[in-house]
């Protein structure tokens, strides 16, 4: 479906008015892996950061800092909850430019024993979670006229079909969905969106969740045991550095270094593993409309007058 107006051409910049500034951060799941290095970063740059965790424990041991603020947040607790705890982080630094949905979990579960229960399990996080963060800080973005979402997606989104991986991977992929539509609506009030795609990266706990097993169907036990054997071999083995990864997410928001001059991407793939994801899914999608291109089209009704939906 096409949009009615043609998006404005926005500025690279985080404060949407074309030039550097400090900017405030508001970032979910900073108790390690991707949250953990980028509140580093920023902090190093002199941006000003809210970080927040479901346990404040976890991250009490930041750098102390003017520029930082820590809340207990769990993105689970629903929009009302959600939108005070924005209500109150705002007035801590006046505003909010970024907002990064970096908190998320990974559910490992073959999608029939799993079934209904473990997909929403995994969706209340990765999706429902991210969308109430995201609905609680659009009216103030909104009322500025300016801001930045990052979505944090996943190269499995490209390429789900690792045995297991249904649950986390079908969550990613609604994100990136969501975030490509959500651009479109936003658009119109200076407000970007980042769909940011990470691919192996050698970060803490991101096989923490335990693999389902609790209804073990028996045509499945060689499948469970190779899906269970995958994990354990790349755990600490992936070849992704976060905190690069981290540093050039910021290079983007700003349009610094690497990203000087470049327009704004709606996309940005992290790794080569998420480039070749993409790359893959393209090929196998133009072979398939290559070969099945005579059926594809002989689908429309005949004599009829149509809109270009």
């Amino acid at each position: 479906m096409t949009s009615d107006y043609e998006k404005p051409d926005l500025p690279i910049s985080s404060n949407g008015k074309g030039s550097r500034k400090e900017s405030v951060w508001y970032i979910t799941g900073t108790s390690s892996g991707f949250g953990r290095r980028l509140v580093n970063v920023l902090l190093e740059r002199g941006d000003k950061v809210i970080a927040t965790a479901r346990s404040l424990s976890k991250i009490e041991d930041f750098p102390k800092s003017d520029n930082l603020r820590l809340q207990q947040l769990d993105i689970t607790d629903g929009s009302e909850v959600l939108s005070k705890k924005f209500e109150e982080a705002v007035t801590w630094f006046g505003r909010i430019d970024v907002l990064v949905n970096n908190a998320g979990v990974a559910v490992k579960a073959l999608i029939e024993e799993g079934g209904s229960v473990q997909l929403r399990k995994q969706y209340d996080v990765n999706l429902f979670g991210t969308l109430d963060v995201t609905t609680a800080v659009l009216p103030h973005m909104r009322a500025r006229r300016s801001g930045t979402i990052v979505l944090i997606g996943s190269r499995v989104s490209w390429q789900p079909g690792n045995p297991s991986s249904g649950p986390y991977a079908s969550s990613k992929a609604a994100v990136r969905v969501m975030g490509e539509t959500l651009a479109v609506e936003l658009a119109p009030f200076s407000i970007r969106v980042l769909i940011v795609e990470p691919g192996a990266f050698r970060t803490e706990n991101i096989f923490s969740q335990p693999f389902y097993e609790d209804n073990p169907i028996p045509d499945y036990d060689e499948l469970r045991k190779v899906a269970i054997a995958h994990y354990k071999a790349v755990d600490g083995m992936q070849p992704g550095d976060p905190l690069k990864a981290m540093q050039a997410l910021v290079d983007v928001i700003h349009g610094e270094g690497r990203a000087k001059g470049k327009a704004w991407p709606l996309f940005l793939p992290l790794g080569v593993e998420t480039e070749t994801a993409i790359r893959d899914k393209f090929e196998t999608l133009d072979g398939l409309i290559d070969e099945w291109d005579e059926l594809i089209r002989d689908t429309r009704l005949d004599n009829l007058w149509y809109v270009n939906l």
